[in-house]
């Protein structure tokens, strides 16, 4: 498995990309840079271009609403050039309270969109001809009767480095995630729970990779968590307990919140509605008490050095290639130590 992890803003950009520097040389081969409504990630995707080297520059995720089709292939394409092959582009839909409250946005048609957009960025890439695409969702040029009638096909002026760039795609439900097995490089699960992995999605992703093109080659998944070493393991799942509660509790509505239906497949319906009324009444404190025990051990790797290696054995027996990690060193250990070590497990 290769290794991986989300920036850090803890301390500031400029900060947190001097960190990833040090932990590329500790066997960081890939860091996901996220965008919500703070600074737009291809800003810091570039910047961090410039202070690394070697190791690999993905957005975790550019919501696939907040630009053309063809401004994400020609984001993606930039970064690769200055990152000399470096970049990863990951999508996702992001959430109608993001898309249509800060964008103003309509939040509609998230697969079909998706699609589309890889479709079209591979074309960009490859420039093997001049754009055109007639979908549902995207027209290139606009169709007769749209517009000014001006447009017309174009192809990208520069050559990119990689005529493909990676696409990860970050995907929960069951059509979105077959649709990534077929189309996408990578995968994206939040709360990935290797044991019950399976059960959730088999189905949806051999339905996909039924329908893959072998040139994609075998699909990656990226997918972890909390990584901690030492005998205070609850202690060490106490800081994710926020961040489930906020996903389970706060992303989304009744009924529209992709990781409370998950919590649900997990088995957990009864503790994710509560967790889900609380957090919407704005009692945030009490719906994380009620986040259970159980689902953070199992979608963390915090305890005795031991268990945390069995764990990471896990992910990779489930098929997980990326181990996507949120390193908290212990004992007066450095994080670049702590990564250096996971990357050996991870071997």
């Amino acid at each position: 498995m290769q290794l991986s992890m989300q920036l850090s803003y803890a301390g500031g950009f400029r900060e947190s990309a001097q960190q990833v520097a040090e932990l590329e040389r500790a066997g960081l081969d890939l860091v996901w840079v996220a965008e919500a409504y703070g600074f737009d990630g291809a800003s810091l995707m570039g910047y961090l271009a410039a202070c690394t080297e070697t190791v690999q520059i993905a957005s975790g995720i550019l919501p696939i609403y907040t630009r053309t089709p063809t401004l994400l292939a020609m984001t993606a394409a930039g970064v690769d050039a200055l990152s000399g092959g470096r970049c990863q582009l990951g999508l996702g839909a992001s959430g109608p309270q993001v898309i249509e409250g800060w964008h103003g946005v309509a939040y509609d048609r998230p697969l079909g969109r998706t699609r589309e957009i890889i479709e079209i960025c591979r074309q960009v890439w490859a420039r093997e001809e001049r754009l055109v695409h007639d979908g549902l969702s995207y027209s290139m040029p606009l169709p007769e009767g749209q517009g000014t009638g001006l447009g017309k096909p174009l192809k990208l002026i520069t050559h990119p480095v990689r005529p493909r760039i990676p696409i990860w795609v970050a995907s929960l439900g069951p059509k979105n995630v077959a649709m990534t097995a077929e189309l996408a490089e990578g995968w994206m699960p939040l709360f990935y729970l290797p044991e019950k992995a399976r059960d959730v999605w088999g189905a949806d992703l051999d339905a996909g990779l039924a329908k893959r093109d072998p040139s994609l080659g075998p699909l990656q998944v990226a997918a972890g968590g909390v990584v901690a070493i030492g005998d205070d393991a609850a202690g060490f799942r106490e800081l994710a307990r926020p961040l489930v509660a906020l996903y389970v509790g706060g992303m989304g509505a009744k009924g529209k919140n992709f990781y409370n239906d998950l919590v649900c497949r997990y088995g957990y319906e009864a503790e994710a509605a509560e967790i889900q009324d609380l957090y919407l009444a704005g009692h945030k404190e009490e719906a994380a008490a009620k986040v259970p025990d159980a689902l953070l051990e199992a979608t963390t790797m915090c305890g005795p050095e031991g268990y945390v290696r069995e764990r990471i054995t896990a992910y990779r027996d489930a098929g997980v290639t990326h181990l996507n990690v949120t390193p908290v060193p212990t004992d007066g250990s450095t994080m670049a130590e702590l990564v250096s070590r996971v990357k050996e497990w991870c071997a």
